[in-house]
């Protein structure tokens, strides 16, 4: 895991490794100047001359610049690796996203999938400042504290034989109760965004049953667990403070007494005011030492988690990937299904497709009904690869699809999909997702064939009008105008439409349909749809149960030989040919 995460480390290792040289320097001048310190106080007492005085304090004055200057160049380069550092994280798991394929983000909710991103690299990028800064400071304060107290104090330094095995003790059963809570929180952190992503999605239906009442309750417990393993883990973390104040206040009592008793016994020739002096200020570097150590041991485990939920994404083996010598061409719309089967897992116990076997040549358009269920949408998904069969094979071009590249084979493969997409951006934006290099005058071309171009030009703005994020600005019928258009757009050897006019009227689907055969008459259509008025045209017809195909033909042939899809035709179509 930690190799993992250090990867994304790249141009930040010289910004970390100066932290750790500049950390070192200010931890050296503050040790040294309580020593110093201890020698101005003893030469004060003993009445040296003012200019000795002046020139030790002039020593004095440098240690403590050095010390901050060093302080605050680490300070910067450590922010500068740290920020870095969780900037090319974000970057390395979003770009992995991009290359999984529907196999691997089932694996992933969404939401979690967003938690990973924000609050868990928040999370990394604060335990890797702790380590490169104070997890560095601590452990050589600690060590460079201890080891002056005992040069300085002789016997003196014996409280730290008591002090720091109880701090010690009492910060790890501190740590030990406190980590469950923070451990737990994290995952319900990913509820607690899925309830905001799947409220907010979901705002016209949340309104439309007027149940933003029940929508907050749900959101209040969410938050309200989180809250009470937060409160939990933070009320036993604060027992550090009274905790360190107890064994710092013994440190003082102990050293004042015992130390002054020894002042009065040996008349200052064992120790004098100025060690008293350096011992406390030692004192309070080692309590404090291991008070940072005891938070670097609160946030590793804490974050520990957060890690190990990066890693997960990081180190996840995108399932389709292109052949190491793949086709980059493919060579017409030509599709084949060979004694096809699939599951979405391996351990799934039912196939969602069986015995799919099926021939369409290029140019061909091919409708598809079915019930809901009936795997209409996993069958097209297996053309341009979202998911690979599980058995037999599947051919695009003549090729088998898994000998393609993967990019090649799906830019000769537009999909609009059952739930529409649009992006936050200008109309105009959104349409040059098919082409980018596409003129305006192609995007109007596509839209009037989309049925989409009037309805654009009504807008103030026309084609440079802004779309809100997911297309909440146009209605469901424009949004999937839109979407056609921008597929359009690409010019695809094949072109998938999953139930993608079901939003706008029968003479506009039918419009979308004659644009479809003078525009791109070469391109193979797959039509998904529900209405019969929709895909009675096509050149075959396939009716889809409970991932089979159990009838295929032309709209005549079905009449006479599917039961099902005369009753589907019948039910919409009130009965007969004359109604239709």
């Amino acid at each position: 895991m930690i190799k993992t995460l250090a990867g994304s480390l790249r141009e930040n290792k010289s910004s970390t490794l100066l932290t750790l040289l500049f950390i070192i320097g200010e931890v050296f001048f503050e040790v040294l100047i309580p020593f110093y310190t201890a020698d101005m106080v003893n030469m004060i007492k003993a009445g040296v001359p003012l200019a000795e005085v002046t020139a030790l304090g002039g020593k004095l004055v440098l240690m403590a610049v050095a010390s901050l200057l060093c302080g605050a160049a680490a300070a910067k380069t450590c922010a500068d690796a740290s920020t870095g550092f969780a900037r090319n994280l974000r970057e390395d798991m979003f770009t992995r996203v991009q290359g999984f394929a529907f196999e691997n983000i089932d694996r992933f909710s969404s939401a979690s999938l967003v938690t990973r991103m924000t609050t868990d690299v928040t999370n990394v990028q604060m335990a890797f400042m702790m380590l490169i800064r104070i997890a560095v400071r601590a452990p050589l304060m600690f060590i460079f504290a201890i080891t002056m107290a005992f040069l300085m104090g002789g016997k003196l330094a014996l409280t730290f034989v008591v002090v720091v095995p109880v701090l010690v003790g009492g910060l790890i059963l501190i740590a030990k109760h406190a980590m469950p809570a923070f451990r737990s929180v994290f995952r319900k952190y990913d509820k607690l965004n899925e309830s905001i992503e799947e409220n907010v999605r979901g705002m016209r239906v949340v309104k439309g049953f007027a149940r933003e009442d029940y929508e907050k309750q749900k959101f209040g417990a969410a938050a309200d667990s989180i809250c009470v393993d937060f409160t939990r883990a933070e009320r036993i973390v604060a027992l550090n403070a009274p905790l360190m104040q107890l064994c710092m206040y013994f440190n003082m009592l102990f050293i004042l007494t015992v130390g002054a008793r020894i002042i009065v016994s040996t008349r200052g020739t064992v120790i004098d005011v100025g060690q008293i002096s350096a011992m406390m200020n030692y004192g309070v570097q080692v309590l404090m030492s291991l008070m940072m150590l005891s938070m670097i041991y609160v946030m590793l485990t804490i974050s520990a988690e957060s890690a190990k939920r990066i890693s997960e994404v990081l180190v996840e083996v995108p399932s389709l990937t292109s052949p190491p010598h793949p086709v980059t061409e493919v060579r017409d719309g030509s599709i084949e299904f060979t004694d096809v089967a699939f599951k979405y897992s391996a351990s799934a116990e039912n196939y969602a497709l069986y015995d799919i076997d099926l021939v369409i040549p290029s140019g061909a358009t091919v409708g598809i009904l079915g019930g809901t269920g009936s795997s209409k949408t996993t069958l097209v998904q297996l053309i341009p690869r979202l998911y690979d069969v599980t058995e037999g094979s599947v051919k695009v071009g003549g090729t088998d699809v898994r000998e393609y590249d993967l990019d090649a084979l799906r830019n000769a493969v537009s999909m609009v999909l059952q739930k529409n997409q649009l992006f936050s951006g200008t109309i105009a934006e959104n349409l040059r997702w098919g082409n980018e290099n596409a003129t305006d005058e192609e995007l109007a071309e596509a839209c009037r064939l989309a049925q989409a171009d009037e309805f654009i030009r009504a807008f103030p703005d026309g084609y440079d009008t802004h779309i809100e994020q997911g297309g909440t600005n146009v209605s469901g019928g424009q949004k999937q105008r839109l979407c056609i258009a921008r597929a359009l757009l690409k010019k695809p050897k094949i072109l998938i439409l999953d139930d993608s006019t079901s939003a706008v009227d029968t003479r506009t689907d039918a419009l979308i349909r004659q644009g479809f055969r003078t525009y791109i008459p070469e391109t193979t259509k797959i039509i998904i749809a529900q209405r019969v008025a929709s895909v009675m045209d096509a050149d075959m017809i396939l009716i889809m149960d409970n991932g089979h195909i159990v009838a295929r033909g032309t709209h005549e042939e079905l009449l006479k030989s599917s039961e099902i899809y005369r009753e589907i035709y019948e039910q919409q179509t009130n009965g007969g040919e004359d109604d239709a």
